[in-house]
């Protein structure tokens, strides 16, 4: 008799605490929220991205994602390069190199040109894999970047998990 195959354990939500979020608070399908804090990006030993105007897309067992407005970046920075994915939620995502000072972060960023209903807050907006990049902040906190190289999820010491992406994660 072949045994079942076994299945991926069951995440344990971890309670936030004063001024946390959880993850497994988040919702499914996704949603798009407006934030005011103060984003900057870096790379190439410069400021390429400095905005208090971003969106952030909060789904269920990820950390958050940052989408911040195209005129934040510095001009010559976003390079768009070939090559679609497809998200179930959002639509068709085109991506860039991210490019300053001579450093290439390969498809280090991303945007939804003609995003679904309800995400057309990001047809003008850029995400980035924070780990691509020199360094992205969050009022002032370094963030953290989201583990295993297709998320792109911001990590910062207020978001608790535990989160899609680390190892053991890939059946949830």
């Amino acid at each position: 008799m072949t045994p079942l195959p076994r299945l991926p354990k069951r995440p344990q939500r971890i309670t936030p605490q004063g001024g946390e979020e959880s993850v497994w608070d988040y919702p499914r399908p996704p949603v798009v929220e407006h934030r005011s804090e103060r984003i900057v990006v870096r790379l190439g030993g410069r400021v390429i991205a400095d905005t208090v105007d971003s969106v952030r897309v909060l789904e269920t067992s990820h950390p958050p994602v940052y989408y911040l407005p195209f005129e934040a970046f510095h001009a010559g920075v976003l390079v768009p390069v070939e090559g679609e994915t497809f998200c179930e939620f959002k639509g068709m995502a085109s991506y860039f190199d991210v490019v300053s000072r001579g450093v290439v972060a390969s498809r280090g960023g991303w945007t939804y040109p003609e995003p679904t209903q309800g995400f057309e807050a990001l047809r003008t907006r850029v995400a980035l894999y924070p780990g691509r990049m020199e360094s992205c902040e969050i009022d002032g906190e370094q963030v953290k970047a989201q583990s295993g190289g297709f998320y792109g999820g911001w990590i910062t010491r207020r978001i608790v998990g535990p989160l899609k992406g680390e190892p053991g994660t890939a059946g949830w």
